[in-house]
């Protein structure tokens, strides 16, 4: 008798990076509609996500562990119960990849937005998912979620998905917030701000000896457009031009220095190189290593 799988595999890989490990951990993955996307004709958007085989705007939603000096981070923290129900799988790949909860002492978020901080609270409890875990982000996610006015003057799925989320998803760990502007923010783990995506938008460069890897959080969110096309951006980007500007830059650095990178929407396990290509640039995956 033959047992047919009835499941996937855990999404887990593992990356070393020097004395670091890294580990790329599943949250699941989002289709949405391309009426969100800007700056390029709908008929280009269609082609170029036909001719990558994605008959969807399918979006990947990837968190990361980080080892390092004794310690373990975790970069963002998925939907948690908010956009499901193909996402929300972060605490069970937590579990399957033998990780206490309450064994991460630290959660680092590139910003507050309920794909990304949504796992950090039991929606039924109001608990913390992380009992002793610091929350450390940049400190204009806290003024600009927090802001009244802006919360006012944004639309009714801006104020309840966004603000009043993220204020939900912050407030169980107020007496642990470690709010930053820049520099190192965890044993070989810089944080690089990028804002646009949302003022506080951060990318978290890994070091150790001559090893690097960048985690560049929301630089893209549509793989195979945003690196031919970066341009093109999201109705919920807050500062589009600046979103923009911020992209580039990313793209140029990552290109220009071969980085390896990482991002929390690229299609997991998501680490990759990023070359030039005409006007754009163009993802080439890191090869599978089964080995650390």
């Amino acid at each position: 008798m033959i047992n047919v799988p009835q499941q996937q595999v855990p999404g887990l890989f593992h990356r070393r990076v020097g004395d670091i490990v890294v580990t790329a951990v599943s949250d699941g993955f989002l289709d949405a509609s391309i009426d969100m996307l800007r700056n390029l004709p709908r008929e280009e958007i269609v082609r170029i996500l036909t001719e990558n085989f994605r008959p969807t705007r399918r979006t990947a939603v990837n968190a990361f562990l980080i080892y390092s000096a004794g310690r373990l981070a975790l970069v963002d923290t998925g939907c948690g119960g908010y956009l499901t129900p193909t996402t929300g799988k972060l605490l069970a790949n937590l579990k399957a990849a033998g990780v206490d909860p309450a064994a991460i002492d630290t959660v680092l978020l590139t910003h507050v937005h309920p794909d990304h901080s949504g796992a950090l609270f039991d929606m039924t409890s109001g608990r913390r998912n992380f009992p002793n875990a610091e929350l450390v982000m940049h400190e204009n996610e806290i003024a600009h979620w927090f802001d009244d006015a802006r919360m006012a003057a944004g639309t009714d799925r801006e104020k309840r998905l966004f603000f009043q989320a993220g204020r939900d998803q912050l407030a169980p760990y107020k007496d642990r917030w470690q709010p930053f502007k820049s520099g190192e923010v965890f044993p070989g783990v810089t944080a690089i701000p990028r804002p646009g995506h949302t003022p506080g938008h951060t990318t978290y460069m890994i070091s150790s000896g001559k090893d690097h890897l960048l985690i560049w959080g929301d630089t893209i969110h549509v793989q195979e457009l945003q690196t031919a096309h970066p341009e093109v951006c999201l109705d919920f980007d807050i500062d589009k031009e600046l979103a923009i500007d911020s992209r580039r830059q990313v793209f140029d650095m990552v290109a220009t220095d071969k980085l390896l990178f990482t991002g929390m929407h690229m299609h997991f396990p998501g680490l990759a190189h990023l070359v030039k290509a005409g006007s754009g640039y163009r993802v080439i995956p890191m090869a599978w290593e089964q080995t650390l």
